[in-house]
């Protein structure tokens, strides 16, 4: 993690999503890893300067759900429902992850993620080689939380991931100790969903991830058939059950969402549960669409994120971006279901409510983190038409995002990582798949 700069990013246009949700052209100086001041400014000794004037600049991006660990098997898990997909490609391919191969995965994802302008994540990850995961992330200089997924029940779960609920807990309770709060990392509990853990793990989880400080990230009502499936065994469904066992809060985050009836939107808004909506993926695996408008009219805090490179195949923020806009509309029936503004809430300040960060990210305001992307507004793609949440939410592309800054630190400069060599991670994630493939 390097020294935060002192940058002044000259006559962009911000789009601030503050409280007033003000756009304006505009100077901006980042100090001490901090947004010291936005104006008019003159250049102070110190200052460096970029010319941002053709650029959009906004909040770092904040994807609330992804798998680091999954970034190698891009390409290799289509076609299948959800309970197929993990039984016979996903989880048989994080079996045989090593060390090795598990950091090749988490900075290929990473390298992806923060050249196309993500800034922060929350990330679940796999039942071994968690400690490979936060290296990566710790190198690459992002924000984000994560966890090593937990996974004590299930007779489909092959041994290689199979745990006891004993060995689960005391590994995740020393990660936490090592992880949680060491920069700009955090740690979360990662039970990995209903079918694949014990009520035991869960109320243990439940008393120690919030008496810590730490999150609890997990899936729920994702696909028909896993809800299916959880009713058969439980007599309930999932989030039933998961409130029973104490996993409710705004300490909780659970991707998807898909299957949600109205009752239960009702009563994880009142907890104050997040859910994190995960378009590509649900298409992909033919779970559905969630129905992020009634979420959010319930109450209801929502993230977005691109989950996992095997069901999506992108971790492109601006995809789920565009990609939750026009779903909610196709969703709904109504073309105005979703403006482009209330899109962007999505991978910005709901994305930092989700996370209890709200305080320090996810707008641009003096005071909050520096953490802010600058995005090119004349492609062929984006013209001629200027409304910056338009382009926004429409029209940008990975390939617009031009820099990225993390608490200052400007680690995407110019479309090039400062800290992973593009050309190495590609190798390094080439060269591990080969190993791991023939260790399966």
């Amino acid at each position: 993690m390097g020294a935060p700069q002192t940058t002044l990013l000259r006559g962009g246009t911000l789009v601030t999503m503050d409280g007033e949700r003000r756009v304006l052209r505009a100077d901006l100086r980042m100090e001490q890893g901090r947004i010291e001041a936005i104006g008019k400014l003159r250049k102070r000794a110190g200052d460096t300067v970029v010319d941002a004037s053709d650029m959009l600049v906004l909040p770092g991006l904040i994807q609330t759900h992804v798998h680091l660990c999954q970034a190698l098997f891009r390409n290799l898990a289509d076609d299948l429902p959800l309970l197929d997909w993990l039984k016979e490609r996903i989880w048989p391919f994080e079996g045989a992850h090593d060390a090795s191969s598990m950091r090749a995965s988490a900075e290929l994802g990473l390298a992806e993620m923060m050249t196309a302008g993500t800034t922060t994540i929350l990330d679940m990850g796999s039942v071994h080689h968690q400690d490979a995961v936060f290296r990566a992330m710790a190198k690459s200089g992002i924000r984000g939380a994560s966890g090593k997924a937990m996974m004590d029940a299930g007779s489909e779960v092959p041994k290689t991931l199979r745990e006891s609920t004993r060995a689960s807990l005391r590994e995740s309770n020393a990660l936490a100790d090592q992880w949680h709060q060491k920069g700009r990392l955090r740690y979360a509990y990662a039970p990995r969903f209903i079918l694949s853990c014990t009520e035991r793990l869960w109320r243990e989880v439940a008393e120690i991830a919030p008496a810590r400080g730490c999150m609890i990230h997990s899936h729920a009502a994702e696909h028909a058939e896993e809800r299916a499936a959880v009713k058969a065994l439980l007599g309930q469904d999932d989030i039933a059950a998961l409130r029973s066992y104490g996993i409710h809060g705004a300490h909780v985050a659970l991707a998807h969402g898909v299957q949600l009836r109205k009752g239960e939107m009702k009563r994880l808004g009142k907890d104050g549960t997040r859910i994190v909506h995960c378009p590509s993926a649900n298409l992909k695996l033919a779970s559905g669409i969630a129905d992020v408008v009634a979420m959010r009219k319930l109450g209801m805090v929502v993230g977005l994120g691109a989950d996992g490179a095997p069901c999506n195949n992108r971790l492109d923020p601006w995809t789920e971006l565009r990609s939750a806009a026009l779903l909610a509309k196709g969703k709904r029936l109504d073309a105005s279901a979703l403006p482009a503004r209330e899109a962007l809430e999505l991978l910005t300040t709901s994305g930092a409510k989700l996370l209890s960060m709200e305080d320090k990210i996810g707008s641009l305001e003096v005071g909050k983190f520096a953490d802010v992307i600058a995005v090119d507004r004349d492609g062929l793609h984006q013209l001629p038409g200027d409304d910056p949440y338009s382009q926004l939410v429409y029209a940008t592309t990975a390939s617009d995002v031009r820099h990225v800054f993390v608490q200052g630190e400007w680690i995407v400069q110019n479309r090039v990582h400062r800290h992973l060599d593009a050309a190495r991670v590609r190798a390094r994630a080439k060269g591990a798949l080969k190993k791991l493939l023939a260790r399966l």
